[in-house]
């Protein structure tokens, strides 16, 4: 794909709005049962990251819970192609800032499911501001409750139904290794998610379940035009290594290695899917 030109959506995004249409593997991921019996749950997984997520996850023989925001034909399309998959696809919107939302996104997996396997904690809020005066109190408090205190919430109502050889996957970002400015509250919850994922891993060892997570670089998702300015979403991902912007298609393959048990000996790790930049 060629770099994204100039545009912009409002908030939260659609996936049949973006220029030009992301790359989510629907025609290219083909599974081979690695994780076969599974069954999953994946924040924010309507568009983005979140739907090559569930294509891949679905493909390799998991069933999925299908967190998001609000109803949009984005979730109706995961759906879709995780039930054209031959998997069962679960259907739950609402607003992660709410833990009670958070709890009934786990039970309704564990009801539907009879279980829970895997957890993907994905979901995003992110917001540019170019100066600290302009962020809202509110807007600072949201981006927190959305990408680190829901996955608190998320991972302590799933603990008591995962068992040994579970896993727990979180979406963090190059933001916390290298922060842009104009995204300081949502750069501050990406280096909290990594302390929260290694510590965590080292809290839930000793039961045989692992933490991870998954670091993108600059990715080609709905949230981009939704939440930057017009003029930065030209030519977005052009300054990596690579020199182009990523696809979702090309972070799901590191979320199925640690959700599958070929990662059985790997847990407090960083996936780096950046486009060439390094993270230290």
């Amino acid at each position: 794909m060629s770099n994204p030109p100039a545009q912009s959506q409002p908030y939260p995004g659609r996936e049949d709005q973006l220029q030009p249409p992301a790359d989510h593997g629907e025609d290219s991921y083909q599974g081979s049962g690695r994780l076969a019996g599974k069954r999953t749950v994946i924040t924010g997984a309507d568009s983005g990251i979140g739907r090559a997520v569930a294509i891949a996850f679905a493909r390799e023989g998991a069933d999925v819970l299908i967190s998001y925001l609000e109803e949009d034909d984005d979730a109706q399309e995961t759906a879709r192609l995780v039930e054209e998959a031959g998997q069962r696809a679960v259907l739950v919107p609402g607003d992660l800032a709410d833990p009670d939302h958070c709890r009934d996104v786990v039970q309704r997996a564990v009801d539907e499911f009879g279980g829970l396997d895997v957890l993907v904690n994905n979901a995003a809020f992110q917001m540019a501001r170019a100066d600290l005066s302009e962020i809202p109190d509110e807007e600072w408090d949201r981006t927190f409750q959305v990408n680190i205190t829901a996955m608190f919430h998320l991972c302590k109502a799933a603990l008591p139904h995962l068992g040994e050889g579970a896993s727990i996957i979180n979406t963090t970002s190059i933001q916390e290794d290298q922060p842009s400015p104009h995204l300081l509250p949502y750069a501050a919850t990406k280096a909290a998610i990594l302390s929260f994922t290694g510590n965590l891993a080292k809290m839930l060892g000793e039961r045989g379940i692992r933490v991870n997570c998954v670091a993108p670089g600059p990715i080609w998702t709905p949230l981009i035009p939704a939440t930057l300015p017009a003029e930065m979403v030209e030519g977005f991902g052009s300054g990596t290594p690579l020199g182009r912007v990523g696809q979702p298609a090309e972070l799901a393959p590191a979320y199925v290695l640690l959700a599958s048990d070929e990662s059985s000996y790997i847990s407090g790790a960083e996936i780096p899917v950046t486009g060439g930049k390094p993270i230290i």
